[in-house]
């Protein structure tokens, strides 16, 4: 057992804040912190053996416009924000990327009243250039898609998220070299040290970034919580080579107001990969 303590005590290091989690979240807010204060030693812990393991690497890649959120909400403000953000960095940094634009297609006389509004909501959230297109004009763009009416975001496009992330990582520790990002290594208790492992770790402050755990970790440091983290897994297609012609860019439906998703949409991921989803189904491991 002594072994084991004098292990620990040889591994321990001193740092000024350690964020729990490797995906898009820590590490961009390990970026900003380091950034903007670049003698800070900052630590960025991961359990996985690679960066942005789960959800920041396994989603359909979409830097998103902030269309659909409520003007002055924080949701619209952060969206927009960010977005220009991330395209500014991506930009800087040689991320591959790719502001495409998006349809939004309408297929009723119903669905094509929610666009008219989708347009008003999306002109409120300072989103310029918005455009109304009837069939001739939106098949220029999409040939192979038919509706009524559909809208042309030019604001939205596509990104490899797990790319940005690792460029977030090597950006960190250009800044300072005594930064440390640490893969591997799973965070076992933060009462007093922070034990992992991979040893013990001391920090002034820490904060998780825990995806899918981040109600645990909190609970775990006693904050008690009125809400819980209830997995959802969304199932894609993917349209095999020789149809892959059949869509340009990123074609989605008139949302449904009843359901807390953006529907069942087309999207030309980063890779030339044309993937078709998702679904949502309900999944009893949060990482199943």
């Amino acid at each position: 057992m002594w072994y084991f303590f004098y292990f620990c005590f040889m591994l321990q290091k001193n740092y000024d804040i350690a964020i729990v989690g490797g995906g898009i979240i820590g590490l961009s807010t390990a970026y900003v912190l380091q950034s903007n204060f670049p003698f800070l030693n900052i630590l960025v812990l991961e359990k996985e053996p690679e960066l942005a393991f789960h959800q920041t690497g396994r989603n359909s890649g979409v830097i998103h416009s902030g269309l659909y959120y409520k003007p002055g909400s924080q949701r619209a403000l952060h969206c927009i924000k960010g977005r220009k953000k991330l395209i500014a960095f991506a930009s800087e940094h040689n991320v591959n990327f790719d502001v495409c634009g998006k349809l939004v297609v309408a297929t009723n006389d119903e669905e094509e009243k929610k666009l008219h509004d989708l347009k008003i909501n999306g002109m409120k959230n300072s989103l310029d250039n918005l455009e109304l297109l009837d069939p001739l004009d939106y098949n220029k763009i999409e040939p192979y898609i038919q509706g009524q009416k559909a809208l042309w975001v030019p604001h939205s496009g596509i990104i490899d998220y797990k790319e940005f992330t690792n460029k977030l990582s090597d950006n960190i520790v250009s800044y300072n070299s005594k930064s440390k990002i640490i893969t591997s290594c799973k965070v076992l208790d933060y009462k007093k040290n922070i034990i992992t492992s991979k040893g013990v770790y001391n920090a002034k402050h820490i904060i998780f970034c825990g995806g899918l755990f981040a109600d645990r970790l909190a609970n775990r440091d006693g904050i008690k919580l009125d809400m819980q983290t209830v997995g959802f897994r969304g199932d894609y297609y993917k349209l095999a080579d020789h149809a892959k012609y059949k869509i340009n860019n990123l074609v989605y439906p008139v949302p449904n107001p009843k359901f807390p998703f953006l529907g069942v949409h087309f999207t030309r991921m980063i890779n030339g990969d044309i993937e078709c989803g998702p679904n949502a189904v309900f999944t009893f491991k949060r990482e199943g």
